[in-house]
């Protein structure tokens, strides 16, 4: 896997998911919307955490810095 996620990307990521997170555990989204959101924070976390994302990859993106 190639990095394709830059470091701005990668923390607004986490972010996001934080703020799923805190809402899916305070109740403040119940029901499917809060499954949901949920599933969403863990997917931001866990590309967050390893720099991919493979949708980037269908669509073409990068966010990496250019390398010198």
């Amino acid at each position: 896997m190639k990095k394709n996620m830059g470091n701005a990307d990668r923390f607004i990521r986490i972010f996001v998911a934080v703020i799923f997170i805190i809402l899916y555990l305070t109740n403040t989204v119940t029901g499917v919307l809060g499954t949901v959101f949920l599933a969403i924070a863990i997917i931001f976390l866990l590309t967050s955490f390893v720099s991919f994302c493979p949708l980037y990859t269908v669509i073409g993106v990068n966010t990496c810095g250019r390398k010198k």
